[in-house]
């Protein structure tokens, strides 16, 4: 994982629910590629397409709520977004993407000031976000969210543990 994360933004509203991020018909897949192809299509045709223009989503409160499908973290990741911030998150939406590896981050102040395809520059390490002549902090992430972010995810995080030796 990266403790810099650059690029610009998508801006989503509030109660972005996992039906919107992955509708039902495509949870037979497990495949980043394959579900970010539908990934938020009920917005559009052009939807998955134009996404993959954007590096940060931007969200409103209770960003993926809803089903409490795994999907929907993995179809964002595919996309090539490389972390979403938001007011607030589905506490399932948010350990699923903490479990698969993409990096997210609670900041409600930055919502209003964000528009779409505004520069943003996530800085991990100190939990802080700048965005144009501002920064905005968010809380920082604890160092066993950071290890799994760190190793890609929870599968691969759990894999090291057990190959590792044990500590004396």
């Amino acid at each position: 994982m990266k403790t810099i994360i650059q690029g610009k933004a998508f801006k989503f509203g509030d109660n972005i629910n996992s039906d919107v991020i992955i509708p039902g018909q495509y949870l037979i897949y497990i495949d980043a590629e394959r579900l970010s192809q539908h990934a938020f299509e009920v917005l559009g045709d052009d939807f998955p397409a134009k996404l993959r223009n954007y590096q940060i989503l931007v969200a409103g409160r209770n960003f993926g709520c809803g089903s409490a499908r795994e999907q929907a973290a993995t179809a964002i990741r595919g996309l090539g977004i490389n972390a979403v911030v938001a007011s607030s998150f589905s506490r399932t939406f948010y350990r699923n993407a903490i479990n698969d590896g993409l990096p997210i981050i609670e900041c409600p102040d930055l919502h209003a000031a964000v528009e779409e395809g505004d520069d943003l520059r996530i800085d991990l390490a100190q939990a802080l976000i700048f965005h144009r002549d501002r920064h905005y902090s968010f809380p920082k992430l604890p160092d066993s969210v950071r290890g799994i972010l760190e190793m890609g995810g929870l599968a691969a995080y759990l894999k090291t543990q057990l190959t590792s030796p044990p500590r004396p």
